[in-house]
């Protein structure tokens, strides 16, 4: 995908403000979210089912028997997934003319210059994202760029129409993934998967709160490929992140959709859906089930996310680096300073204490391969704080074992 523009998938809405312009009042936001969820907007009734199943039966038509495994698991999971509505205080304007005509009002016209003055602020929406419930006290998993703003509001509303506040536990320094919490009991929750038994060409289901309006939108398809690596950007904060190791599919992923889960066929979760590739036909991507429970477990245990680190920038080898470069390997991570020029090696890292230096080519990991499809960054977060790792290096054409135990990712 040379020169493909990757974006990730938050709905950021265009506000000006007050009656100088705006793109959505939040009470028309909201009201049709609440339409797109089957409940009235002044009563909070529910006017129309949702169920699938209920759908098909009014319809007359009924599944084919390969379908209805997808039937179940949309009708069982979307009540999980909720939409994350963000919100902040936005200028109230209002515009006017100035007459400066030295002629007093004969010849306003001439002389009217345009006026805008502020009259406070009002609660407005700015964007939304998707998110799903990963226990039934409240704890949901959604992409950090969703509620990236420390300024702004987070509201969940739920596929009953239900609106509560949601407060940002923490947002991961490493991977584009927060965890956000709501108060309350008995939510309905989903579960992962091993993420590192996914196989290319399994089934996908994407569920997500689509443009912003189209609540718990399905997309079924596959899993294209795996191990891929992106620079994305586009969203509410407005920044580029570059993501590694995740999960490709054609399963349609839309702006709204970040956060949302990527099912497989049994109803569990395979990855978080985070980007599309902008123009592409349907190339999307997750970040892999195993990459996000880690930051579940420690936000429930510690109350914010614990990230081990080791202390090394790198270039990822491959057969083609690895010729250029004139490399003793063709896979493996070389460990190099960055195109800023920042050093290759963390002072103070656990990689420095244990003599790890620019030039070595990291090559495994507890004896797992690195390559284009195992990240050295992944391999090294699926442990914990204090965890003991021998790292497999080359240097300069000589093999060795290294002993490195890891301390904590400080922000």
């Amino acid at each position: 995908m040379v020169g493909q523009r990757i974006i990730i998938t938050a709905l950021v809405l265009g506000v000006l403000g007050g009656s100088v312009g705006g793109f959505l009042s939040a009470t028309v936001f909201r009201n049709e979210l609440a339409r797109a969820f089957g409940v009235d907007p002044q009563t909070g009734t529910i006017v129309r089912s949702d169920d699938s199943g209920a759908i098909e039966r009014e319809r007359g038509a009924a599944a084919e028997p390969g379908e209805e495994a997808v039937v179940a698991v949309a009708r069982s999971a979307s009540p999980a997934v909720v939409s994350i509505v963000v919100s902040k205080d936005v200028a109230v304007l209002e515009r006017s003319l100035s007459n400066l005509s030295p002629f007093g009002n004969n010849f306003p016209f001439f002389f009217s210059v345009p006026k805008i003055t502020e009259r406070g602020t009002r609660k407005q929406v700015v964007g939304g994202g998707t998110g799903f419930f990963v226990s039934s006290d409240g704890y949901i998993v959604t992409n950090k760029h969703v509620v990236a703003d420390a300024t702004a509001t987070y509201t969940v509303t739920m596929t009953d129409g239900r609106e509560l506040p949601a407060n940002v536990l923490d947002r991961d320094p490493v991977n584009d993934l927060a965890v956000v919490k709501v108060d309350g009991s008995d939510f309905p929750t989903l579960s992962f998967a091993d993420s590192d038994r996914i196989r290319i060409g399994q089934r996908a289901i994407a569920i997500g709160y689509a443009l912003g309006r189209f609540n718990n939108t399905v997309s079924v398809g596959v899993v294209s490929g795996l191990g891929r690596s992106i620079e994305a950007g586009g969203g509410i904060d407005g920044e580029t992140e570059s993501l590694t190791d995740l999960i490709q599919t054609d399963a349609a992923i839309n702006h709204g959709n970040s956060g949302g889960p990527l099912l497989d066929i049994a109803g569990k979760v395979i990855g978080v859906d985070v980007a599309i590739a902008e123009g592409s036909q349907s190339i999307g991507f997750a970040i892999p089930a195993n990459a996000v429970k880690p930051i579940v477990e420690s936000v429930k245990k510690h109350g914010r996310i614990v990230r081990p680190q080791l202390g090394v920038r790198y270039t990822v080898v491959t057969p083609e680096v690895a010729r250029v470069k004139n490399l003793p390997v063709d896979h493996g991570a070389l460990v190099a300073a960055s195109v800023d020029g920042e050093s290759a090696v963390l002072a103070g890292s656990p990689a420095e204490r244990a003599g790890i230096v620019a030039g070595d080519i990291i090559t495994a990991v507890d004896g797992e391969r690195i390559d284009e499809n195992h990240a050295l960054s992944t391999l090294v977060l699926a442990h914990s704080v204090g965890d003991t790792v021998t790292l497999t290096v080359n240097r300069g054409g000589v093999e060795k074992k290294i002993v490195v135990t890891l301390t904590e990712w400080k922000r």
